[in-house]
């Protein structure tokens, strides 16, 4: 819905939802034969001229992270969680009778003492984590084993004792356990689908490679801006490879104002071959050096040079857009707790930005009409005067 109506306030609405078999266009012409003999050939032929149009505008695109508000992951940490959070839900099985006996014994404050005395050194060597890891993994065994052999003996213990954020972080535990384990077993950090949040598992690793932070957490975002207006072409929470959405995003500029851009500007990652034949096929310019070896001519070289450098001006005005939304608008930080409402909060900050653009264009276009008013009452008055 809030993407609807921030293209409503860009003017993406002009030629999105048209239908070609839809009865109640009133430009279809139907007193043409359906048979496609004789003059029905001349009509279709000169409907498909009327239909081709030029490429017009200029649309720029680029993608980046919106880091979500979690702690930093850590391997240790997230094992120190995972293991807390076990403990509670064995307290909790136990209150309800559960465990038929004395509660199983889980050594937390030995597994706590651990941890505090590994967090607290200044610096941690890469034995000191691996053992730290080895042990938080054995305790979270331990713990998981326990609510196995509660779950054996009472199989609807889960839906009656614990409510449904803690079946959800029990699940997902358990997922966290087993990509741990393999990732200590192979001595490694890479692992698919890896969670670095238990309170929101969705959030995935978006490798960056920037300066100030090389690895973020959160949703990566795609985003075009057209006449200054910037707009949201996929939002995902996985790590994709944003070439691949070029062609969408050049289709839904032709669906939105009925024929392809003139222009795409892009980071050098989307100058795919694939995407670069696309363009060529649809008459629209990319930026960049062409492929192969460079022009024979000098003259024509230095030309070809000097718009690239123009084009890569033009193209940071996404970049600065990015900056005014993580500074001014939220998308440094996304403070929300779920999915859906990140989600949201992502695209209300594109829509507010957009609302406080054109507001600004609204009070210029009237203080321009007010200058000019007031220019022609001070002449009126001059010439009475006179």
């Amino acid at each position: 819905m809030i993407a609807w109506v921030n293209d409503q306030i860009i003017g993406r609405q002009q030629a999105e939802g048209k239908d070609d078999d839809d009865p109640n266009d009133s430009n279809k012409d139907d007193s043409s034969p359906p048979d496609a003999g004789g003059d029905g050939v001349l009509a279709a032929q000169a409907d498909e001229k009327k239909e081709e149009t030029t490429n017009e505008g200029t649309l720029i695109l680029d993608a980046t992270c919106v880091p979500q508000n979690i702690r930093f992951p850590t391997d240790s940490s997230l094992l120190n969680e995972a293991r807390e959070k076990t403990e509670e839900i064995i307290d909790i099985l136990h209150e309800q009778g559960m465990t038929e006996g004395r509660k199983p014994r889980t050594y937390r404050n030995v597994a706590r003492k651990q941890y505090n005395s590994f967090s607290k050194a200044r610096k941690k060597t890469g034995k000191m984590i691996r053992k730290v890891v080895r042990q938080q993994l054995g305790y979270l065994k331990r713990n998981l084993g326990y609510i196995d052999e509660i779950v054996k003996k009472h199989p609807d213990c889960l839906k009656q004792a614990l409510s449904r954020y803690k079946a959800q972080c029990l699940e997902v535990i358990r997922l966290l356990f087993s990509q741990q384990q393999e990732m200590f077993r192979k001595n490694t950090h890479r692992v698919e689908n890896r969670i670095v949040s238990i309170s929101q598992p969705w959030v995935r690793a978006i490798v960056r490679g920037k300066q100030n932070a090389e690895v973020e957490f959160g949703a990566k975002v795609e985003m075009s801006v057209v006449n200054g207006f910037l707009r949201i072409e996929s939002l995902r929470w996985d790590a994709f490879n944003e070439c691949t959405t070029l062609q969408e995003s050049a289709e839904s500029y032709r669906k939105a104002y009925g024929h392809y851009p003139q222009r795409v500007l892009a980071d050098t990652i989307f100058r795919t071959r694939e995407n670069l034949r696309y363009c060529k096929e649809h008459g629209i310019h990319m930026n960049g050096p062409k492929l192969g070896k460079p022009h024979q001519d000098i003259a024509e070289r230095n030309r070809q040079k000097k718009l690239e450098w123009l084009e890569s001006g033009e193209r940071g005005e996404i970049e600065r857009q990015f900056g005014t939304g993580k500074r001014r608008y939220t998308l440094d930080c996304i403070m929300m707790k779920l999915k859906e409402t990140s989600e949201v909060e992502i695209y209300a900050s594109v829509l507010y930005m957009n609302l406080r653009k054109k507001l600004r264009l609204l009070l210029r276009s009237f203080f321009s009409w007010l200058k000019v008013e007031i220019q022609g009452w001070l002449k009126v008055a001059d010439f009475a005067l006179a």
